[in-house]
């Protein structure tokens, strides 16, 4: 299901390596991944959220308060989903959280995790090894043409070409956005004024995709001064506030939150 990323060629396993036909060879890493994202496709040494960032969302997700997220990507894969035995792609996975919630929806899934963040597919080897985990750009997905039966795009990009070409026709990108009253308390903490933001789910190519659903969703959730402290690092928001800001939040015991955000489910025509 891998190919090449220099040559476009089919990726075949030999042992701790991946071998396209014109022997363009790419080693598996000690943790489980393979790396897929040639020097010349970085634009910065270090591209992708950061390791503080990556582990502060990894110890928020464990706490369980997103699972309502989880929950409805997952229902949203089962309900339009046609294939018994998808192949599921979960673009941006970070540190893989949304990756095994997918990968468990399904008995006899395959499923890939791609990011462009190595620290953060490093940390996801650890979800399972019966998942694929590469480093790689959204731009240039490492994956087969016309190959894939699910799409996710989790709070990332949706990049209409390259999801049309790996997905199979009538196979499905699932796209998870921030809706306008998402973590409304925290904004009006650590910025000055809040602008007003009608968010609402991108609209995608017409002529590669239908849009079958998308559906609004909200719940509330308490997080204690920690959590709330994890909530920040994960977020953009961290480096775009006042120091004076964000010590204002972090001296709060706790909030109670809103998460509000849209899933919707497009099929690739």
């Amino acid at each position: 299901m891998l190919i090449c990323p220099l040559c476009g060629e089919k990726l075949v396993q030999d042992g701790k390596s991946y071998i396209c036909p014109n022997r363009h060879c790419f080693d598996m890493a000690r943790q489980g991944y393979v790396n897929l994202l040639p020097v010349q496709n970085k634009h910065s040494l270090h591209p992708g959220d950061t390791k503080e960032m990556l582990m502060a969302r990894r110890r928020f997700l464990e706490t369980g308060k997103y699972l309502p997220i989880c929950q409805a990507v997952r229902e949203t894969a089962k309900e339009f989903c046609k294939s018994e035995n998808p192949l599921i792609v979960d673009v941006g996975c970070g540190e893989g959280y949304y990756t095994r919630a997918l990968a468990n929806s399904f008995e006899n899934s395959r499923t890939v995790g791609i990011d462009i963040a190595k620290d953060g597919v490093k940390m996801a080897c650890s979800r399972g090894k019966d998942i694929t985990w590469a480093v790689a750009t959204a731009s240039l997905l490492p994956v087969e043409s016309g190959s894939a039966d699910i799409v996710t795009a989790m709070f990332s990009l949706f990049m209409d070409g390259e999801y049309s070409r790996i997905l199979k026709r009538g196979g499905i990108a699932i796209e998870v956005n921030a809706a306008t009253e998402h973590l409304m308390e925290m904004k009006e903490v650590i910025y000055d004024e809040v602008f007003p933001q009608d968010k609402k789910p991108s609209s995608h190519d017409e002529t590669l995709f239908k849009r079958l659903y998308s559906q609004k969703h909200s719940f509330k959730f308490h997080v204690n001064n920690e959590e709330l402290k994890d909530l920040l690092y994960m977020t953009p928001h961290l480096n775009r506030i006042k120091e004076e800001n964000k010590n204002k939040l972090l001296q709060l015991e706790g909030m109670e939150l809103t998460a509000a955000f849209w899933v919707s489910a497009d099929m690739r025509l």
